[in-house]
């Protein structure tokens, strides 16, 4: 299983350089309004098969070790416990129209089992996803961004401490503009927890 060892410590994006406090460029320029991310894989073979099994086949067998592996994950970097411990977790929302077709939102599976785990409670109704966009992969930071723009909306009272909880990390774009919705709603703290973390694409020399 490809650890995500040495990571961002604010967007968990593996890094070559191992360090304790240290950031991505991308972190240092322009900071998201999450405070840290924690993903214990990086989405690599074998663990993007398995996540892909268990988000569009709803292969629960495939989805469970990868579950339990957070969830230790978690409790090792003392997430579970005070000051760190959130009040509530959010399952990254799925727009009605998407949720309907596929029949299953990964992420509120994620959320349920973490929470029976943690003794945390957690909410599929605080935040929403109120627009369909283009498909996120093949698209660079910039246009990840512009499509994400004003595409989630807050329904509820929302705790200062909390953590949302998704499949995938890749560009971190989707993951900032939750947290920025829940910035503007109340939220002080905010964690991300997710399974695993796109890499950087390499770089290619030119000819």
């Amino acid at each position: 299983m490809p650890l995500n060892r040495q990571s961002c410590r604010q967007c968990a994006l593996p890094l070559p350089t191992a360090a304790a406090d240290l950031r991505c460029g991308e972190c240092l320029r322009d900071p998201p309004h999450f405070q840290r991310a924690l993903a214990p894989w990086c989405y690599q073979f074998p663990v993007d098969r398995l996540i892909s099994h268990y988000k569009y086949q709803r292969q629960y067998a495939c989805g469970r070790p990868l579950i339990d592996g957070l969830v230790q994950h978690l409790h090792d970097q003392g997430c579970f416990t005070p000051p760190r411990r959130p009040e509530l977790i959010i399952p990254s929302p799925m727009h009605p129209d998407k949720r309907r077709q596929r029949g299953f939102n990964q992420a509120e599976d994620m959320a349920e089992r973490v929470s029976r785990c943690a003794g945390i409670p957690w909410s599929v109704n605080v935040l929403q996803r109120i627009r369909r966009t283009a498909p996120q992969s093949g698209l660079d930071r910039h246009q990840r961004l512009t499509n994400l723009s004003n595409l989630y909306r807050v329904t509820g009272a929302v705790p200062a401490r909390v953590a949302i909880v998704d499949d995938v990390v890749t560009t971190g774009a989707t993951a900032r503009a939750m947290a920025s919705a829940l910035r503007r709603a109340g939220a002080r703290n905010i964690e991300i927890w997710a399974l695993a973390r796109t890499p950087a694409p390499v770089a290619r020399p030119r000819d």
